[in-house]
Protein backbone atom coordinates (compact mmCIF):
# COMPACT_ATOMS: atom_id res chain seq x y z
CA UNK A 1 0.00 0.00 0.00
CA UNK A 2 1.50 3.34 -0.96
CA UNK A 3 1.46 6.35 1.51
CA UNK A 4 -0.59 8.42 -0.75
CA UNK A 5 -3.44 5.30 -0.30
CA UNK A 6 -2.43 5.13 3.26
CA UNK A 7 -3.65 8.59 4.36
CA UNK A 8 -7.55 7.78 2.65
CA UNK A 9 -10.38 8.18 4.64
CA UNK A 10 -12.89 4.94 4.85
CA UNK A 11 -15.21 6.98 2.53
CA UNK A 12 -12.13 7.65 0.01
CA UNK A 13 -11.20 4.21 0.24
CA UNK A 14 -14.86 3.28 -0.63
CA UNK A 15 -15.34 5.85 -3.17
CA UNK A 16 -12.44 3.99 -5.02
CA UNK A 17 -13.42 0.69 -4.68
CA UNK A 18 -16.82 1.78 -6.41
CA UNK A 19 -15.12 3.52 -8.90
CA UNK A 20 -13.22 0.95 -9.76
CA UNK A 21 -15.46 -1.65 -10.05
CA UNK A 22 -17.84 0.32 -11.86
CA UNK A 23 -15.65 0.99 -14.56
CA UNK A 24 -14.84 -2.82 -14.78
CA UNK A 25 -17.96 -3.54 -15.07
CA UNK A 26 -18.47 -1.21 -18.07
CA UNK A 27 -15.85 -2.60 -19.60
CA UNK A 28 -16.46 -6.48 -19.26
CA UNK A 29 -19.65 -7.13 -17.02
CA UNK A 30 -19.68 -8.57 -13.94
CA UNK A 31 -19.06 -12.33 -14.79
CA UNK A 32 -15.47 -11.03 -16.05
CA UNK A 33 -14.95 -8.79 -12.71
CA UNK A 34 -11.99 -10.59 -9.98
CA UNK A 35 -11.31 -9.25 -6.50
CA UNK A 36 -7.58 -8.63 -7.64
CA UNK A 37 -8.30 -6.50 -10.83
CA UNK A 38 -10.40 -4.12 -8.55
CA UNK A 39 -8.07 -3.99 -5.98
CA UNK A 40 -5.35 -3.04 -7.98
CA UNK A 41 -7.50 -0.19 -9.99
CA UNK A 42 -8.41 1.09 -6.95
CA UNK A 43 -5.36 0.89 -5.20
CA UNK A 44 -6.52 -1.17 -2.03
CA UNK A 45 -5.51 -4.62 -0.93
CA UNK A 46 -8.33 -7.08 -0.69
CA UNK A 47 -9.03 -6.88 3.29
CA UNK A 48 -10.27 -2.60 2.95
CA UNK A 49 -13.16 -4.54 -0.30
CA UNK A 50 -13.92 -7.62 2.04
CA UNK A 51 -14.36 -4.46 5.17
CA UNK A 52 -16.56 -2.22 2.91
CA UNK A 53 -18.64 -5.10 1.18
CA UNK A 54 -18.46 -8.48 2.04
CA UNK A 55 -18.42 -10.44 -1.36
CA UNK A 56 -18.07 -9.45 -4.86
CA UNK A 57 -21.93 -9.76 -5.12
CA UNK A 58 -22.31 -7.30 -2.80
CA UNK A 59 -19.71 -4.46 -4.27
CA UNK A 60 -21.67 -4.97 -7.54
CA UNK A 61 -24.88 -4.80 -5.74
CA UNK A 62 -23.53 -1.65 -4.03
CA UNK A 63 -22.14 -0.13 -7.54
CA UNK A 64 -25.45 -0.48 -9.10
CA UNK A 65 -27.65 1.21 -6.34
CA UNK A 66 -24.87 3.90 -6.38
CA UNK A 67 -25.88 4.97 -10.25
CA UNK A 68 -29.94 3.53 -10.62
CA UNK A 69 -31.39 4.38 -7.12
CA UNK A 70 -31.09 8.24 -7.96
CA UNK A 71 -32.02 7.76 -11.81
CA UNK A 72 -35.33 5.96 -10.87
CA UNK A 73 -35.94 8.31 -8.07
CA UNK A 74 -36.46 11.35 -10.57
CA UNK A 75 -37.94 9.05 -13.12
CA UNK A 76 -40.75 8.47 -10.05
CA UNK A 77 -40.56 11.60 -9.58
CA UNK A 78 -41.14 12.90 -13.06
CA UNK A 79 -43.67 10.15 -14.12
CA UNK A 80 -45.77 11.78 -10.65
CA UNK A 81 -45.77 15.39 -12.07
CA UNK A 82 -47.14 14.46 -15.35
CA UNK A 83 -49.71 12.20 -13.68
CA UNK A 84 -50.68 15.14 -11.41
CA UNK A 85 -50.72 17.96 -14.06
CA UNK A 86 -51.96 15.69 -16.70
CA UNK A 87 -53.98 13.05 -15.10
CA UNK A 88 -55.96 10.94 -17.83
CA UNK A 89 -54.60 13.12 -20.74
CA UNK A 90 -51.42 11.51 -20.35
CA UNK A 91 -49.39 9.90 -23.29
CA UNK A 92 -47.22 7.15 -23.78
CA UNK A 93 -44.48 10.14 -24.71
CA UNK A 94 -44.84 11.48 -21.31
CA UNK A 95 -44.10 7.96 -19.94
CA UNK A 96 -41.36 7.38 -22.24
CA UNK A 97 -39.92 10.94 -21.51
CA UNK A 98 -40.41 10.35 -17.73
CA UNK A 99 -38.01 7.27 -18.35
CA UNK A 100 -35.53 8.79 -20.40
CA UNK A 101 -35.10 12.33 -19.62
CA UNK A 102 -33.29 11.47 -16.37
CA UNK A 103 -31.31 9.31 -17.96
CA UNK A 104 -29.67 11.87 -20.20
CA UNK A 105 -29.67 14.56 -18.03
CA UNK A 106 -27.74 12.29 -16.32
CA UNK A 107 -25.48 11.67 -18.74
CA UNK A 108 -24.55 15.53 -19.72
CA UNK A 109 -24.64 16.88 -16.16
CA UNK A 110 -20.49 17.26 -16.57
CA UNK A 111 -20.01 14.82 -13.09
CA UNK A 112 -17.69 12.79 -12.43
CA UNK A 113 -18.16 9.75 -15.24
CA UNK A 114 -21.10 11.38 -17.03
CA UNK A 115 -20.32 10.64 -19.83
CA UNK A 116 -20.29 6.81 -19.16
CA UNK A 117 -23.47 6.65 -17.94
CA UNK A 118 -25.32 5.73 -20.23
CA UNK A 119 -22.81 2.76 -21.23
CA UNK A 120 -23.40 1.83 -17.50
CA UNK A 121 -27.38 1.79 -18.42
CA UNK A 122 -26.84 -0.36 -20.99
CA UNK A 123 -24.37 -2.73 -19.28
CA UNK A 124 -26.43 -3.18 -16.13
CA UNK A 125 -29.72 -3.85 -18.48
CA UNK A 126 -28.14 -6.78 -20.45
CA UNK A 127 -25.61 -8.08 -18.20
CA UNK A 128 -26.83 -11.68 -17.72
CA UNK A 129 -25.56 -12.19 -14.56
CA UNK A 130 -27.67 -13.89 -12.14
CA UNK A 131 -26.71 -11.85 -9.51
CA UNK A 132 -27.09 -7.89 -11.62
CA UNK A 133 -30.41 -9.08 -13.17
CA UNK A 134 -31.99 -10.22 -9.67
CA UNK A 135 -30.71 -7.26 -8.15
CA UNK A 136 -32.20 -5.25 -10.73
CA UNK A 137 -35.73 -6.72 -11.01
CA UNK A 138 -36.06 -7.16 -7.06
CA UNK A 139 -34.52 -3.72 -6.20
CA UNK A 140 -36.71 -1.83 -8.43
CA UNK A 141 -39.91 -3.99 -8.80
CA UNK A 142 -41.98 -1.45 -7.63
CA UNK A 143 -40.68 1.07 -10.25
CA UNK A 144 -40.74 -1.52 -12.60
CA UNK A 145 -43.93 -2.04 -12.00
CA UNK A 146 -45.22 1.32 -11.57
CA UNK A 147 -44.16 2.57 -14.64
CA UNK A 148 -45.72 -0.93 -16.59
CA UNK A 149 -49.25 0.20 -15.16
CA UNK A 150 -48.75 3.82 -16.54
CA UNK A 151 -48.37 2.55 -20.19
CA UNK A 152 -50.93 0.21 -20.15
CA UNK A 153 -53.10 3.23 -18.84
CA UNK A 154 -51.87 5.27 -22.32
CA UNK A 155 -51.89 2.31 -24.35
CA UNK A 156 -55.06 0.11 -23.75
CA UNK A 157 -55.43 -1.08 -26.86
CA UNK A 158 -52.08 -3.42 -25.98
CA UNK A 159 -53.23 -6.71 -23.83
CA UNK A 160 -50.57 -7.16 -21.17
CA UNK A 161 -48.79 -9.57 -22.93
CA UNK A 162 -48.34 -7.67 -26.12
CA UNK A 163 -47.33 -4.53 -24.04
CA UNK A 164 -44.91 -6.54 -21.93
CA UNK A 165 -43.15 -7.93 -24.91
CA UNK A 166 -43.35 -4.92 -26.83
CA UNK A 167 -41.36 -3.09 -24.15
CA UNK A 168 -38.97 -5.54 -23.92
CA UNK A 169 -37.67 -5.77 -27.12
CA UNK A 170 -37.63 -2.13 -27.52
CA UNK A 171 -36.20 -1.38 -24.33
CA UNK A 172 -33.57 -4.32 -24.77
CA UNK A 173 -32.89 -3.00 -28.42
CA UNK A 174 -32.03 -0.08 -26.66
CA UNK A 175 -29.63 -1.37 -23.49
CA UNK A 176 -27.90 -3.26 -26.34
CA UNK A 177 -27.01 -0.20 -28.61
CA UNK A 178 -25.76 1.25 -25.02
CA UNK A 179 -24.10 -1.23 -24.22
CA UNK A 180 -21.87 -1.71 -27.04
CA UNK A 181 -19.98 1.74 -25.58
CA UNK A 182 -19.09 4.78 -27.21
CA UNK A 183 -22.58 6.31 -26.22
CA UNK A 184 -20.98 10.09 -27.12
CA UNK A 185 -20.37 9.51 -30.80
CA UNK A 186 -23.92 7.04 -31.35
CA UNK A 187 -25.47 10.24 -29.74
CA UNK A 188 -23.81 12.81 -32.37
CA UNK A 189 -25.01 10.19 -35.43
CA UNK A 190 -28.40 9.88 -33.87
CA UNK A 191 -29.50 13.66 -33.96
CA UNK A 192 -27.53 13.50 -37.86
CA UNK A 193 -25.18 16.62 -37.08
CA UNK A 194 -28.66 18.41 -36.30
CA UNK A 195 -27.46 19.65 -33.14
CA UNK A 196 -28.08 17.67 -29.07
CA UNK A 197 -30.80 19.73 -27.67
CA UNK A 198 -32.72 17.53 -25.04
CA UNK A 199 -35.78 18.17 -27.21
CA UNK A 200 -34.10 16.92 -30.62
CA UNK A 201 -32.03 13.77 -29.26
CA UNK A 202 -35.86 13.00 -27.23
CA UNK A 203 -37.79 13.66 -29.80
CA UNK A 204 -35.91 11.06 -32.31
CA UNK A 205 -35.72 8.53 -29.38
CA UNK A 206 -39.51 8.25 -28.02
CA UNK A 207 -40.57 8.53 -31.91
CA UNK A 208 -38.69 4.89 -32.77
CA UNK A 209 -39.82 3.82 -29.43
CA UNK A 210 -43.28 4.79 -29.87
CA UNK A 211 -43.33 2.71 -33.46
CA UNK A 212 -42.62 0.21 -31.83
CA UNK A 213 -45.00 0.38 -29.20
CA UNK A 214 -47.90 1.06 -31.48
CA UNK A 215 -47.13 -0.55 -34.85
CA UNK A 216 -49.71 -3.19 -35.87
CA UNK A 217 -48.02 -6.75 -35.37
CA UNK A 218 -49.32 -9.03 -38.37
CA UNK A 219 -51.11 -12.33 -38.04
CA UNK A 220 -50.86 -15.76 -39.40
CA UNK A 221 -53.23 -14.35 -42.51
CA UNK A 222 -50.87 -11.49 -43.05
CA UNK A 223 -48.03 -12.80 -44.02
CA UNK A 224 -48.84 -13.87 -48.00
CA UNK A 225 -46.10 -10.92 -48.92
CA UNK A 226 -43.12 -12.45 -47.00
CA UNK A 227 -43.97 -15.83 -48.07
CA UNK A 228 -43.90 -14.46 -51.98
CA UNK A 229 -40.58 -13.08 -51.22
CA UNK A 230 -38.88 -16.27 -49.65
CA UNK A 231 -40.87 -18.58 -52.42
CA UNK A 232 -38.83 -16.46 -55.15
CA UNK A 233 -36.25 -18.94 -57.09
CA UNK A 234 -33.05 -19.45 -55.42
CA UNK A 235 -33.80 -17.39 -51.90
CA UNK A 236 -34.30 -20.83 -49.70
CA UNK A 237 -30.60 -22.23 -51.27
CA UNK A 238 -29.12 -18.87 -50.50
CA UNK A 239 -30.40 -18.03 -47.25
CA UNK A 240 -29.09 -21.43 -45.80
CA UNK A 241 -25.48 -20.89 -44.40
CA UNK A 242 -22.83 -23.38 -45.10
CA UNK A 243 -20.35 -24.94 -43.26
CA UNK A 244 -16.67 -25.74 -44.97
Amino acid sequence: MTQATARLTPADTKTRILDAAEALFIDGGFDSLSMRQITTSAGVNLAAVNYHFGSKDALIEAVLGRQLDPLNDARNALLSTFESQLGGSMTCEHVLIAMFLPAVRASRSGAPGAERFLHFLGRAYTDPSPVVRSFIDTHYLETLARFFFAFQKTLPELDRQDLGFRLNFAMGALAGILAGGNTQRLMREFTQGQGDSEALLLSRLIALMVAALKAPLPGPQDTSHFDAIVSLPGVADAATPRRN
